[in-house]
């Protein structure tokens, strides 16, 4: 069960870029998360999954020295669902609940993510040199934590400034 948690069902053996598979899977389950819960439901699965994913991922890797093997997705998962709070939290604060998913939102939110996971800038590399579990999921966490930074200063920016 660890190995199917920790890969997303097996999305993690795809390739090339298993991390960029996760995260596009990621995309599509925060949309469908988000149009049967909105932003509660979202933030509630992200939860859920970094719990986890900490146990797939520790059970997975077991007795491994290496505690991040390519295959290894849930993580971006995780990481891909923080970086997109800022689009289902906007909607649902403004009262757009439902299937609402703007583009723009999501794949600046995608790219971003994706961007930071791989560039590992700062904190993102400190998380991801540790080598150990923990590492494995908060490199992502940081890299999600800081897409979603950019994201929604580009919606105010967006929406307070260039429409006011």
């Amino acid at each position: 069960m660890s190995l199917w948690i920790s890969t997303l069902f097996g999305i993690g053996y795809l390739r090339p870029g298993p991390g960029t598979w996760g995260s596009a899977v990621a995309v599509l389950l925060a949309w469908l998360l988000h149009g049967l819960g909105s932003f509660p439901l979202l933030a509630l699965a992200t939860l859920l999954a970094f719990l986890g994913g900490w146990w797939a991922v520790a059970d997975a890797t077991r007795g491994a020295s290496d505690h991040d093997p390519g295959e290894i997705v849930v993580d971006e998962v995780v990481g891909q669902w923080i970086g997109l709070w800022p689009l289902s939290a906007g909607l649902w604060w403004a009262g757009f609940e439902g299937w609402t998913f703007p583009w723009p939102g999501w794949v600046g939110a995608f790219l971003l993510f994706r961007l930071f996971d791989i560039w590992k800038p700062g904190p993102v590399g400190w998380a991801d040199r540790r080598g150990d579990v923990f590492g494995t999921m908060m490199d992502d966490v940081i890299a999600g934590f800081l897409a979603a930074i950019v994201v929604a200063a580009a919606a105010y920016i967006a929406h307070a400034v260039v429409m006011a």
